[in-house]
């Protein structure tokens, strides 16, 4: 037998022959050289025309097809930020040249500021890569704000409010400000004075307090303030000085949900619990001794009974036993705050809603105002006025029709009353 046809196949070698590297290799191994990006970056920058922001744009977009921006991201925007590379500790080398163009070396002029905040707009357009790179270094700017001048602070606060309503950054920027160190001698505060007023010229309060609301931000407002200053009183009067009223209405009101969210929770707890009704009845009134109004706890103590009824695992021929049922166990604490014709309306349009959205309850609304009725909780007079001008849209051809019956009933029980009456 040939040996050689057992042996392996021996693999080509290579000797002198020089493997090239992929260029996603090479940069990976590369050195990380800030100092030589900032250098050749400020050959753009400079070579722009003064003050001509679409000509600065264009020399921008032109660089990055040389210059590796998805690597320095971070040195890019500290440069076009604060006009040099952030060092350790929030300071910038003083015998470093600066960019011409900066945040920093803007007028404190809005407007100009605009100006600004459009040349990184076309910039991230433009190198979609960037966005991520430009939130995380501008939250690493916003924990040093301690270290910049009050003019500084000033244009960089109204650049983040443009940064924030042109979508280039999220308000979750901000969070950097929650820094102790930045709270206690009220810069954090000053910062988003300025910030706020800028996002409130470009937006409706709706609007931000819709993004204060999803970035989690809406119930850490006061936090911003110093510890001496950190109540409801400092807040309104604040920012009512600063005219924007508008946002403490919205805090305020925010608030007041807070606090019911925690009040359903704790009834839901109670129902579900050993309480009895009376015990629920004593917590409850103790809340709208304390500013709850009627129309809210009644509301409140509807959802926390009615969520508290297992409907998952029940049968569709058993909902109504185990739903009415289950309401009469707990009707008396509706009845204890059902004391005025405009509390009643308001719960019998919460119920309409509740079995508008629950499908398992649609077909039994009359049978649930029937016992709300029997039980003194809601009147003829409320009824009858909610069949005529209180209904909500929600499926309100589904629960008159329901009611017609009772209703007319209702109607003519009025008629013989008066009757006897004369």
């Amino acid at each position: 037998m040939n040996t050689s046809q057992t042996a392996p196949n021996a693999k080509p070698a290579l000797h002198g022959v020089k493997i090239k590297q992929r260029k996603s290799v090479q940069k990976a191994t590369a050195k990380h050289e800030p100092e030589i990006f900032r250098d050749s970056f400020f050959k753009p920058l400079n070579s722009a025309k003064p003050n001509d922001y679409e000509d600065l744009s264009q020399q921008l977009d032109a660089a990055g097809n040389t210059l590796d921006y998805r690597k320095y991201g971070d040195s890019l925007f500290e440069i076009l930020i604060i006009g040099g590379i952030l060092e350790p500790g929030g300071i910038v080398d003083d015998d470093a040249e600066r960019s011409p163009f900066s945040i920093f070396s803007s007028t404190e002029d809005p407007e100009d500021i605009r100006k600004h905040v459009d040349v990184f707009n076309k910039l991230i357009r433009r190198y979609k890569y960037l966005q991520r790179s430009f939130e995380e270094t501008l939250q690493n700017i916003l924990q040093y704000i301690n270290k910049w001048s009050a003019e500084e602070n000033n244009k960089l606060a109204i650049a983040v409010g443009f940064f924030i309503t042109s979508q280039l950054a999220s308000i979750s920027v901000l969070r950097s400000l929650f820094k102790d160190y930045l709270v206690k001698d009220g810069h954090s505060l000053q910062f988003v004075t300025c910030t706020f007023k800028t996002i409130l010229t470009e937006q409706s309060m709706d609007q931000f307090g819709r993004a204060l609301i999803s970035s989690g931000l809406d119930n850490k407002l006061v936090e911003l303030f110093p510890p001496n200053k950190r109540d409801e009183e400092c807040f309104a009067r604040h920012f009512e000085a600063e005219d924007m009223k508008p946002l403490v209405e919205f805090h305020q009101k925010n608030q007041r949900n807070n606090v019911k969210d925690e009040l359903l929770v704790r009834i839901k707890e109670m129902v579900e619990g050993e309480a009895n009704p009376q015990e629920v009845i004593t917590y409850v009134k103790q809340e709208v001794k304390g500013g709850l109004t009627e129309q809210d706890a009644i509301q409140m103590i509807w959802v926390a009974i009615i969520d508290s009824v297992d409907l998952l695992n029940v049968r569709a021929d058993q909902v109504e036993q185990k739903a009415v049922g289950f309401l009469k166990e707990w009707v008396s604490v509706l009845e204890a705050f059902s004391n005025s014709p405009k509390t009643e309306i308001i719960l019998l349009q919460k119920v309409q809603l509740t079995c508008y959205e629950n499908a398992k309850l649609t077909k039994f609304f009359r049978q649930i105002v029937t016992l709300l009725y029997k039980a003194d909780v809601v009147s003829d007079t409320a009824i009858v006025y909610w069949s005529e001008k209180g209904a909500k849209s929600q499926g309100k051809n589904i629960f008159l029709k329901q009611m017609e019956a009772f209703v007319k009933w209702l109607r003519e029980n009025a008629d013989d009353s008066d009757s006897d009456e004369e």
